[in-house]
């Protein structure tokens, strides 16, 4: 059977309001254009008709833990931080919670829960280092492998600590060893390290041997004291170092001065670091300690962007130790953003969806010709809308093909 080289999904509704069709032939969007609809159904072209829903660049989930998602029953975290859930995970770890048939299973469930949202591309931490080895990235790419087609993904080495000094060796190895398993990017926790700037170093010279590039968790925490953010700015200008770099939750900038806000993000924009706040993770597991004006533990997002910095924003920890709640929807995250970050929900849904496509090397989706065929259909009214209802009813769209749809029936007795 001939299979359309053309396909044109008809009455979309843009956020601008246009009701449009779009063209899209190989992955790419090739024309938006109301008078495409009077062209007839041909074997070289098929035809969705959207009815009218609002259509929006794809979500991206930036900043996943797949390898830890859906454990919240098997691993409690009795003192709901940071620190309790770190415990609670090397317990379970230590205790043989974790099978390879068990974390497939959930990986793939987690890829799934996502890519039914309209998450089209995600990038996930996994742990690794001397303890578990490759495990977990081996687990975790295939489960993706199931996925290969309908949706990006990519994997980053989440190095335990120590990255350097005595008993660093083995984890340091570990780095090397996912390289050849296919990881995508270096990974670890600066701000954990007896030696923070010497972690860094260890990250950019892993990724410059392998070819790989850099995401961080870097300053997870409310001390103000704590600013590896700066170093790792200072390190990426200083070496030249030329792949992509993010540093995800930045926490400790929204502590500084306005004056140090600005100072860092200065740097971090001429570096060309990206940066990824988690504010569902954050909010869950920071201020702890604050029991009077409980900081809300994000970033400094308005710095941050004013600077020029790609700033995204993902959803990290679910259902997990570290955030015990999160239903793998991007506008979730979204709504978090505009509640606790005072962000607009035009741009907190930019947030999620093209810089989040930005971080992760990815074009974004304008809907012009010549863009990515990666967008979804959702019944809203508007942006805001989307955000504020975030409808069940969805379709995925990822180069040009639907690859997810879901729909929901409601009644009442009214």
């Amino acid at each position: 059977m001939q299979q359309p080289t053309e396909h044109i999904y008809r009455n979309a509704r843009l956020a601008d309001g246009r009701t449009v069709d779009i063209v899209v032939a190989d992955g790419l969007i090739t024309s938006i254009d109301p008078s495409v609809a009077l062209v007839p159904d041909t074997p070289d072209v098929g035809a969705t008709d959207l009815g009218g829903w609002l259509v929006l660049p794809a979500m991206a989930e930036p900043h996943a833990h797949v390898d830890k998602a859906l454990t919240s029953e098997a691993v409690p975290n009795p003192t709901g931080d940071l620190q309790g859930a770190i415990r609670a995970w090397i317990a379970a770890a230590e205790q043989g919670v974790f099978t390879h048939h068990d974390m497939v299973r959930r990986v793939e469930l987690a890829l799934e829960k996502l890519l039914l949202n309209g998450v089209t591309a995600v990038r996930s931490h996994i742990n690794t280092g001397e303890r578990g080895g490759v495990a977990h990235l081996r687990a975790a790419r295939e489960a993706a492998d199931r996925f290969a087609g309908v949706m990006h993904v990519e994997f980053v080495a989440l190095v335990h600590t120590p990255m350097t000094g005595p008993g660093s060796e083995g984890n340091v190895r570990s780095l090397y060893e996912c390289a050849d398993e296919g990881i995508d990017l270096m990974g670890g926790c600066p701000h954990l390290e007896p030696d923070g700037v010497g972690s860094i170093d260890v990250a950019l010279q892993a990724a410059r041997d392998t070819a790989t590039r850099v995401d961080l968790h870097v300053d997870e925490t409310l001390d103000a004291s704590m600013l590896t953010l700066r170093d790792l700015a200072r390190r990426v200008i200083e070496t030249g170092f030329e792949a992509s770099v993010t540093a995800s939750h930045c926490v400790s900038l929204g502590m500084q001065m306005p004056e140090v806000q600005r100072e860092v993000a200065a740097l971090v924009a001429e570096a060309g670091i990206s940066i990824v706040t988690l504010p569902q993770t954050n909010l869950f597991l920071q201020g702890r300690g604050h029991p009077t004006a409980t900081p809300r533990g994000l970033t400094a997002i308005r710095p941050l962007v004013e600077a020029g910095v790609v700033v995204a924003a993902g959803g990290d920890n679910v259902q997990d130790p570290f955030n015990l709640v999160g239903r793998s929807d991007p506008l979730e995250t979204a709504a978090l953003l505009i509640m606790a970050g005072h962000v607009l929900p035009d741009d907190a849904y930019e947030m999620v969806s093209n810089n989040a496509r930005r971080t992760m090397g990815l074009p974004p989706v304008r809907f012009e010709s010549g863009d990515p065929a990666d967008f979804v259909a959702i019944d809203a009214p508007s942006i805001r809308g989307a955000i504020a209802d975030a409808p069940a009813d969805r379709v995925v769209v990822h180069g040009g093909a639907v690859v997810a749809r879901s729909s929901t029936d409601r009644w009442t007795g009214v």
